[in-house]
């Protein structure tokens, strides 16, 4: 069901045309520090796929994506995709990168099944980005220092957009901290997964939620994850809080990739095993592919948080229901 969080006396620190400038400010500058923070590549991305690949990301496993098909092409049956998780990580393969080198992209799709809210829209747009790693960096160690690399680009772009509007301020702590699912349960037992992340991210302000996707010792998840791209012991989501909706914003979910036997001991685990006669999943288990690390980080999400704005259609055009539109209008939300 759709929802609206509004912030008492809310007043957009930017109008409408001043937010269109502002945006391109941002998304400049934040691909910029990527770059140069995680020595990528930009590359192009498509923007739909074919099933039979197994490239599409599954997400939780649940949702649709739309589907067409191309007459051109034999017909063929194309899915609009979901994430490039994969797909990065075989396009790596196919170019010929090499150790310590990566790939960054602009990734739009569509989730049709989304629930809209503040901060969901149907329409999605990432930076997905994809570095190859060596067998010695599948680590927590690793992957922390890689998390401190993307956070510091959050950084970099915050003081810059500061000084363009100083009256938008900084509120990220300087250094990021991180927490495994695990011991957030035992700290909190007796809250749900989003309250737990709603106490440690008012409590540290930017934190790493790390090892998202098994089951913990209460049996139950911290939070859907698919089976077959990141190592569910080497993963997670970079959460911030945001005092103008007094709650925590995930922005970005990265990881180290699976293993061959990360992918068939997940696999396994969520009862997914006919996927190894995919093309991508038979490359990981014949080790086909290089080890990666990588992840996807909200554009919107991002200029949501750095704009200090209400709701995500104040930062990208999309399809909203009537009520939401009306809600907004009356708290002076102005969707673009």
């Amino acid at each position: 069901m759709s929802t609206v969080i509004i912030p008492p006396d809310y007043e957009p620190k930017l109008g409408m045309k001043e937010t269109e400038k502002a945006l391109h400010f941002v998304k400049d500058q934040f691909e910029k520090k990527l770059s140069e923070h995680l020595h990528l590549t930009k590359v192009s991305a498509p923007l739909f796929l074919k099933p039979d690949t197994g490239l599409n990301d599954n997400l939780a496993g649940v949702e649709k994506p739309v589907t067409f098909t191309v007459k051109e092409a034999e017909n063929t049956n194309v899915e609009i995709i979901h994430s490039l998780a994969k797909w990065k990580r075989m396009a790596l393969k196919r170019y010929d990168f090499t150790y310590g080198e990566g790939i960054y992209t602009n990734m739009n799709a569509i989730r049709a099944e989304e629930e809209l809210s503040n901060l969901h829209s149907i329409y999605v747009d990432q930076w997905d980005w994809e570095k190859v790693i060596a067998k010695r960096d599948k680590s927590e160690k690793y992957l922390q220092k890689t998390v401190k690399d993307v956070y510091q680009v959050f950084k970099d772009t915050e003081r810059y957009l500061n000084e363009l509007y100083p009256f938008l301020g900084e509120i990220l702590p300087e250094e990021i901290s991180f927490i495994t699912t695990q011991e957030l349960e035992d700290r909190y037992p007796n809250l749900s997964p989003k309250e737990r992340e709603n106490k440690i991210a008012e409590e540290k302000k930017a934190v790493f939620i790390s090892q998202i996707g098994d089951e913990l010792k209460s049996g139950t998840k911290h939070d859907e994850r698919s089976p077959d791209y990141d190592d569910w012991y080497l993963n997670g989501d970079i959460v911030l809080w945001y005092p103008v909706l007094n709650r925590a914003i995930e922005v970005s979910s990265m990881g180290i990739r699976v293993d061959k036997d990360a992918l068939l001991s997940q696999l396994k685990k969520a009862k997914c095993e006919q996927r190894l006669n995919l093309e991508y999943h038979k490359m990981v288990r014949d080790e086909e592919l290089p080890y990666t690390v990588g992840g996807g980080i909200g554009q919107s999400r991002v200029c949501l948080f750095l704009l200090r704005k209400a709701h995500i259609g104040e930062v990208q055009a999309s399809v909203w229901s009537d009520k939401i539109i009306k809600e907004c209008e009356r708290a002076r939300i102005h969707l673009l």
